[in-house]
């Protein structure tokens, strides 16, 4: 299962089109489709090594972007498009919590979870709910999208013929990994 897509992901990540196809999942990520853009980051930076910071800089602006998207409809829309995505991920409880959150934490609360499993576009809507001022939460979902996007874009630059050694030869383990921590991310949102 798992090889398949690596095979898939790696291929695409040589197409031409790739770097747009990029920016449009980590935007849609942002505010509400489910998958991370490190799943196409990885690969991406694997197959491009000598773009790796050029992959990074247009996750996290698009990432950024879609951010803002995701704050307009927790801002703007949360009763009808906002409340509908909270409840199709099963995250209402968790919104109501990061609301109060947000109160007392303020970009905390983006800074930190910007960097975890944690569904993003959970914290972007929940940003826009909390009527949190959208000129911190750039601020902050730059530093915090921009440190993890470029790390891995680092890592995986510095390190890459390695690293993908392993990620072939243990293909399956990788996969459940990443798959739990993806799960556990909404899990752990949910139960918070």
């Amino acid at each position: 299962m798992f090889d398949r897509m690596y095979r898939w992901a790696m291929r695409t990540a040589q197409h031409p089109q790739a770097l747009k196809w990029l920016g449009v999942i980590s935007f849609a990520e942002s505010s509400f489709f489910p998958i991370p853009p490190d799943v196409v980051l990885a690969p991406m930076v694997l197959a491009r090594r000598h773009q790796a910071f050029l992959i990074a800089t247009i996750c996290t602006v698009t990432s950024v972007a879609g951010g803002v998207f995701g704050w307009a409809i927790g801002y703007f829309l949360y009763d009808t498009l906002g409340a509908w995505l909270i409840r199709l991920y099963g995250l209402q409880q968790s919104a109501e919590a990061y609301h109060a959150w947000y109160a007392e934490w303020g970009a905390w609360v983006i800074l930190i979870k910007g960097l975890t499993p944690i569904p993003y576009k959970l914290v972007t809507i929940a940003s826009g709910l909390a009527k949190f001022d959208i000129w911190i939460f750039i601020a902050a979902s730059i530093v915090t999208r921009g440190a993890r996007f470029y790390l891995i874009a680092a890592l995986l630059w510095k390190f890459g013929p390695p690293i993908q050694d392993f990620i072939e030869k243990r293909l399956n383990l990788v996969g459940w990994v990443f798959l739990i921590a993806l799960v556990g991310g909404f899990v752990a949102v949910k139960y918070l």
